[in-house]
């Protein structure tokens, strides 16, 4: 039996919480999205010199005038994250929602996170290093009471997270990953995978082209899934949208959107989150749209 496609979406934190902020939570709530979520960054290639607020203090407010909804980062990395202190907010945010939080995670990038801490840029290799040490760290400090563990790249010293998560074992993984390393870690650890499609096609590509290597990454992980052993139809898989070459294409109708959910469920996507309109910027798009997405898209797919 196929795995019913959810829709979510993403809101920036671009705006003042009484200034529109906390209306975008209420309103994702409102029209029925499956989980929103928001971007784990310092600030934001195009965003980086205009309003950005912190992750886990915007989740945490959306926690408390939401019921439904879940709630998560896409993504957190170790970029500017350290496992111990994560871990602990992260576990004060599921008790604060209730359960509702899911961890968007992956490697990180080069952008303005990478370097903000004042040192330089971590290389891919390194990345992919720290990301495998940084994901089953964290496992263990939200499933154990006390962790101590000497690494290369992060330490615990008797660090307690009681009383846990209220999800257990432990609040969803959903790893962002491309890579065969990253792949690994999405099947050991993951609840969920994420993808934003094959970055190297997103500005010259086709729309066909970005299916397929979608699904050349679905068949890679499941490669990975049957290397140890799992189910990977056990996995969710999420399309974070606005980064194929559709761009934001998918929200100028309705039609446009079922068009483009229907092709990439039939490649196993299991659920896609689209942005929230953000006027005058790369996120722009029709709010009437948008809410119209979210309530009439999923009953037409099926």
């Amino acid at each position: 039996m196929s795995t019913p496609l959810r829709l979510s979406t993403v809101i920036l934190p671009v705006r003042r919480w009484h200034e529109g902020g906390r209306r975008s939570w209420e309103r994702a709530e409102d029209l029925g999205f499956h989980a929103a979520y928001s971007y784990d960054h310092l600030s934001w290639r195009s965003f980086r010199d205009t309003t950005w607020f912190g992750a886990i203090p915007t989740l945490t407010a959306a926690a408390t005038v939401t019921e439904r909804l879940r709630l998560g980062t896409l993504v957190t990395s170790p970029n500017f994250r350290h496992p111990v202190t994560l871990a602990k907010e992260l576990i004060t945010l599921d008790d604060i929602s209730g359960g509702r939080l899911t961890l968007g995670i992956g490697a990180g990038g080069s952008g303005f996170d990478a370097t903000a801490l004042g040192r330089e840029a971590w290389t891919p290799r390194e990345r992919a290093d720290r990301f495998a040490e940084f994901v089953p760290l964290l496992d263990r400090l939200l499933t154990e009471d006390a962790v101590t563990h000497r690494g290369t790249h992060y330490s615990a010293d008797e660090a307690r997270n009681i009383p846990g998560c209220v999800q257990r074992p432990r609040l969803p993984f959903a790893v962002a990953a491309t890579g065969p390393r990253g792949m690994r870690l999405a099947a050991e650890y993951g609840q969920a995978w994420v993808t934003t499609g094959d970055p190297r096609l997103s500005e010259a590509g086709t729309p066909r082209q970005s299916r397929d290597a979608i699904r050349d990454q679905i068949e890679r992980l499941g490669k990975a899934c049957a290397d140890l052993g799992r189910d990977p139809d056990t996995l969710d898989k999420v399309l974070l949208t606005g980064f194929t070459p559709d761009k934001n294409d998918p929200l100028r109708s309705v039609d446009a959107f079922v068009d483009f959910a229907g092709r990439h469920a039939e490649l196993g996507i299991t659920e896609i989150v689209v942005h929230e309109p953000v006027p005058g910027t790369v996120f722009a798009a029709d709010e009437s749209v948008y809410e119209r997405i979210a309530t009439e898209a999923l009953p037409r797919l099926g």
